[in-house]
C-alpha cells in the first residue's frame, strides 16, 4: 500500500493533476489588465515549485536521518516551534532532491528581501524567523498572483490587502510593493498571534483563515496545530511543515550540496515624486533607464503609465541615472507628462524645471481644466480678459455618528474610503465601534476656482497684489501634529503639496510625531 501511494503520487506529479494549496506559491500567474499592462517582473515560477502534494508518510529508508533532523530542528528553534513530524521530514527531502532549483533560487533572493523583512519584524516585536514564510507563500516573487487572486510577497487577497491599508486600482497594486506588503503582513501576523497565542496555529490561520482553524479546534477539541492536524484542510496540513522545511533548508542547504549561483541584491536607487499623468516607457527612453530595472524597483505599478489623478507617487529610479535626471529634468518630464491639452484633462504648469519634484522641489503640479485652450508662462486669462474656471480637489472633514447595525466596513464603503484609513483617523482597534460614537472622515471633494489662482505667471497687477499680501502676512504659521495625523492629511488640510510641506520643515522620509510643530507658511 505504501509503494502504491508513492507510485500514484509520482504519476500525478508528472501529469500535473495536483491542485495548489491556497497559501502555497503556485500555480500562479502574472497580473494582466489591459494591453498596456506591465508584464510580471519575475520569471515564470511553475518550474520552481509545483503544487505540493499531501504528504502520506516517509519511506522506510529516508535519505536524511531522522535523528539528524531532530537535532538540527532543536538548534534552529527560537520563538516558533520547529516540531519534527513525518511531513516536515518529507518536505526537507522534497526541497533537497526534487526541488533543489527552487531551494537555490530562494538562497539567491534572500539578500534582496531578508534585510527588509528583518527590519519590519523587529519593529513589530515579531520573531525574525517569520521571514521564511514568504518563501512558501510566493517564492520571494513580489508580483506573483495565485489562481485565487492572492498577490505579492505575502499573498494578500484583494479584500484583506485593503483591510490592512494596501491600495489597489488598475494602475497601482500595493500588495506588490515589498515594504508596504511586509508591513501589512506583520500587522496581520501579530493579530493572528493575539487570537491564538500559538505561532503554529497563527501560521495555519495565515494560510486558511482564523475561522477555519477555530472550527478545526471545535471539531477535534484540540488546542495545538498537531492535535487538530487531521481535521485541517489538506493544504493547511502541509503548510506548517513546508515552513519548517524551508527554515531548515536556508540554514543547512549547503550541507546537502545546494548553493546560490546568482545572488540578487537591491538596486541602489533614489526617488522622485509624480503628480499627474506620466508615460513611464517614454520617461525611461528619455532618461536612458532600462524599463525592466524601473519595473523591478516599482513592482506595484501594473501598467506602463500613471493616470491623471496620480498624487504624490514616489517613483524609484536607479541611482546611476539620477545625476542625468537632475541635469535634464525639464526635457525629460516635458516629454512624458501632459502639459498643454484640451478641455477636461490635466494641465501642468509650464516651467517644468520648477514644478517637477526631482531633487525634492515639490510635487509636479497640475489641475483639471474645464475650458483651457492654451496655457503659457505669460497668460492665464482668455482673450477677453475673463477668468478661466478650473476644478480642483480638496479634502473635506466629515463627522459621522454610528448608528445601529453599522460596522467599520459598511461606513468605509458609504464614504468611499478604506477600512484602514477609517480606523487610523479614529484610532479604532479590532474594528470595534459603538452606537452613538462620532467618527471623523476625510473625504476628497471637487470645487471650482478661477484659473488665476494656478497661473504659471501672474499679470503685473497680480504681482503687486501678491507682494502686498506677502507683506501683510510675514508671520510664520504653524501646525502642531496630533495623534493620527499624516503628512498627507496635513497637506490636504492646508492646501499644500506634500513636497512643499517636507521642504519647509526639512523632513526626510514621511515620519512625523505627535507634538511636533510644522511650518505651514512663512
Amino acid at each position: 500500500m505504501r509503494i502504491s501511494k508513492r507510485v500514484l503520487w509520482l504519476g500525478a506529479m508528472c501529469a500535473g493533476l495536483w491542485n495548489a494549496p491556497a497559501g502555497a506559491m503556485v500555480p500562479q500567474e502574472s497580473l494582466t489588465s489591459g494591453q498596456d499592462t506591465v508584464e510580471s517582473i519575475a520569471q515564470e515560477e511553475g518550474d520552481l515549485m509545483p503544487s505540493l502534494p499531501e504528504v502520506e508518510e516517509i519511506g522506510p529508508n529516508p535519505a536524511v536521518p531522522e535523528q539528524l533532523l531532530k537535532e538540527r530542528f532543536a538548534k534552529l528553534e527560537k520563538s516558533i516551534p520547529l516540531t519534527y513530524h513525518k511531513s516536515s521530514h518529507e518536505f526537507v527531502e522534497y526541497f533537497i532532491y526534487k526541488k533543489a532549483h527552487f531551494t537555490r533560487t530562494m538562497m539567491e533572493r534572500m539578500p534582496l528581501y531578508f534585510p527588509l523583512f528583518e527590519k519590519a519584524l523587529a519593529k513589530h516585536g515579531l520573531p525574525t524567523e517569520l521571514k521564511y514564510l514568504s518563501m512558501i507563500e510566493s517564492g520571494l516573487n513580489p508580483t506573483v498572483i495565485s489562481h485565487a487572486r492572492a498577490g505579492g510577497l505575502w499573498q494578500f487577497m484583494p479584500a484583506t490587502g485593503r483591510e490592512f491599508g494596501l491600495y489597489q486600482d488598475k494602475y497601482i497594486d500595493e500588495r506588490f510593493e515589498p515594504t508596504k506588503a511586509t508591513e501589512a503582513a506583520c500587522l496581520y501576523l501579530k493579530q493572528l498571534y493575539k487570537i491564538f497565542g500559538d505561532w503554529e496555529l497563527a501560521l495555519a490561520s495565515y494560510n486558511t483563515g482564523p475561522g477555519n482553524v477555530k472550527r478545526a479546534m471545535r471539531r477535534s477539541r484540540g488546542t495545538t496545530f498537531w492535535t487538530i492536524y487531521n481535521v485541517l484542510p489538506r493544504e493547511t496540513r502541509s503548510y506548517v511543515p513546508q515552513y519548517v522545511a524551508m527554515n531548515y533548508m536556508m540554514n543547512y542547504g549547503y550541507d546537502h550540496g545546494i548553493f546560490p549561483e546568482n545572488t540578487e541584491f537591491q538596486i541602489p536607487n533614489d526617488t522622485i515624486h509624480i503628480n499627474g499623468y506620466i508615460d513611464l516607457a517614454t520617461f525611461c527612453d528619455n532618461a536612458s533607464i532600462d524599463f525592466e530595472i524601473l519595473k523591478k524597483l516599482n513592482p506595484q505599478i501594473t501598467k506602463k503609465v500613471l493616470p491623471d489623478q496620480t498624487r504624490d507617487f514616489v517613483l524609484k529610479v536607479p541611482s546611476v541615472r539620477f545625476t542625468y535626471l537632475m541635469s535634464n529634468r525639464a526635457s525629460i518630464m516635458d516629454s512624458c507628462t501632459r502639459r498643454l491639452l484640451s478641455n477636461g484633462v490635466m494641465v501642468a504648469k509650464a516651467d517644468s524645471t520648477k514644478t517637477d519634484s526631482i531633487g525634492g522641489n515639490g510635487a509636479f503640479p497640475y489641475v483639471l481644466a474645464s475650458n483651457v485652450q492654451n496655457v503659457s508662462d505669460d497668460e492665464s486669462y482668455d482673450e477677453e480678459g475673463e477668468e478661466e474656471v478650473v476644478q480642483r480637489s480638496r479634502t473635506k472633514r466629515v463627522s459621522y455618528t454610528v448608528r445601529r447595525g453599522d460596522n467599520v466596513a459598511s461606513i468605509a464603503r458609504k464614504y468611499g474610503v478604506s477600512v484602514a484609513s477609517l480606523r487610523k483617523w479614529n484610532h479604532i482597534r479590532r474594528n470595534m465601534i459603538r452606537r452613538g460614537q462620532r467618527l471623523v472622515i476625510y473625504k476628497e471633494v471637487r470645487e471650482t476656482a478661477p484659473a488665476a489662482r494656478i497661473a504659471a505667471k501672474p499679470r503685473p497687477q497680480q504681482k503687486e497684489e501678491q507682494v502686498a499680501n506677502q507683506q501683510r502676512h510675514t508671520r510664520k504659521r504653524y501646525h502642531t501634529v496630533q495623534k493620527g495625523d499624516t503628512l498627507w492629511i496635513i497637506s490636504q488640510r492646508y492646501g499644500l503639496e506634500i513636497g512643499q510641506l517636507k521642504k519647509r520643515n526639512k523632513i526626510r522620509g514621511n515620519s512625523i510625531k505627535p507634538g511636533q510643530k510644522l511650518i505651514i507658511s512663512t
